[in-house]
């Protein structure tokens, strides 16, 4: 999902770049900087996934103006990464988007929030969940925060796009109904396939990438 086209109203998009500023000011003091610089692994997760997602997201379909779809890949990043460092790797992902003709740079604050920020913290949120519950079987952290997180991330977000388009008024509930959220289970199940997929890969070929995972958890 990426709002190709301007179509806030000047307060909403004040309003959407506060909201966007917030959340990555808390990222970014969030992130234990001198352990990420340590870290030479960690460091080749975060640019190996902001060009892998800038290069995935020029593949989109549009149904409408402000309603182009694609894959988010932002929850295996947020399991990969934390959903701070998810965060900074999917805006720089969005940079290569602006740097391309992709997304205008307008948006990039309403498309930060919408494609990258929002995921990221449903995702971490789900993540939290599962681990207060002390689930006992590793098939649990695949299954919430890989399928079951991506595709209500992408949920989330859609909902939280619409939002946005409809108080701006540039579209009546109903066409939104129509031309989008009737197709919202189809954009949630490759969602959760892709990301539920490299998630349960390297949960058995590199569990030491996913840093929010707790092995000790499942012995």
């Amino acid at each position: 999902m990426g709002m190709t086209d301007n179509l806030l109203s000047t307060s909403q998009w004040i309003v959407t770049f506060l909201v966007f500023a917030l959340i990555l000011v808390r990222a970014v003091r969030s992130i234990d900087w001198q352990g990420f610089r340590k870290d030479n692994a960690l460091q080749h997760a975060f640019f190996g996934a902001a060009v892998v997602l800038g290069f995935l997201w020029q593949l989109r379909a549009g149904i409408s103006p402000g309603l182009s779809i694609h894959v988010f890949g932002i929850t295996v990043i947020t399991l990969m990464l934390g959903w701070a460092l998810a965060v900074l790797s999917g805006l720089l992902a969005l940079v290569i988007t602006v740097i391309t003709g992709r997304e205008p740079l307008l948006m990039f604050a309403a498309n930060g929030l919408v494609t990258v920020m929002v995921p990221a913290l449903v995702s971490h949120g789900i993540m939290v969940w599962e681990r207060r519950r002390n689930f006992r079987n590793f098939f649990a952290y695949i299954f919430f925060c890989g399928f079951f997180g991506a595709g209500i991330s992408v949920a989330v977000a859609g909902t939280v796009m619409c939002l946005m388009l409809w108080t701006s008024g540039v579209y009546e509930f109903q066409e939104l109904i129509h031309e989008y959220f009737r197709y919202l289970p189809l954009f949630m199940i490759p969602e959760g396939f892709v990301n539920g997929t490299f998630v349960t890969g390297l949960m058995v070929f590199h569990p030491d990438r996913l840093t929010t995972l707790d092995q000790r958890r499942y012995r």
